[in-house]
């Protein structure tokens, strides 16, 4: 039996097992990212990978490596009330960024960059509501954080330059494969 949504996955196709493959290689990167560089604050690709994963193969695709990467992840880096909305933040930027799974071929890459940054600061932003809730200011707790989430979508801007390329050009026969049966 197939299991299919707008996301452009299709699990009970041929092709299941080369898309999860493919997503348990971004999580594994996703992961791997988070740890190599958890020395520099809020620094890392697993929002570049996100990205990618939901540009390539939709939404639930993206939301699917946002949960994968932030359990296992934080299993090394401490895990806690945050991590729910961190699976939250980042499966919010997943589900907005599949809308354009069938168009980011036609927007720049600066364009897409930026957006990349952007979403370093939504990320923030989705984060700080209800972790604001046990200091009592949202306010005060989004502008203590804000350095960080700047640091982000620096990190998001230059993560993405360098990996979008990359990433589409290594990948472009598997995402056809997988777009084409499913």
């Amino acid at each position: 039996m197939a299991i299919q949504s707008n996301s452009s996955m299709n699990l009970g196709s041929s092709s299941s097992t080369r898309l999860l493959t493919t997503l348990a290689m971004l999580s594994s990167l996703a992961v791997v990212g988070r740890i190599a560089f958890s020395f520099l604050p809020n620094i890392q690709p697993a929002t570049t990978i996100i990205l990618l994963a939901a540009l390539s193969f939709g939404p639930i695709a993206g939301v699917v490596i946002a949960i994968v990467s932030t359990v296992v992840t934080n299993f090394f880096l401490g895990a806690g009330m945050w991590t729910v909305w961190q699976i939250a933040a980042w499966s919010v930027i997943a589900l907005i960024t599949g809308s354009l799974v069938n168009v980011h071929t036609r927007i720049p890459i600066y364009i897409l960059s930026l957006y990349a940054g952007l979403c370093g600061l939504i990320y923030g932003l989705i984060i700080s509501i209800p972790m604001s809730k046990f200091v009592g200011s949202f306010w005060a707790y989004y502008l203590s954080g804000l350095p960080f989430d700047i640091s982000h979508s620096i990190g998001n801007i230059v993560f993405f330059t360098l990996m979008y390329p990359i990433y589409f050009k290594v990948f472009k026969k598997n995402i056809n494969i997988i777009r084409k049966t499913n």
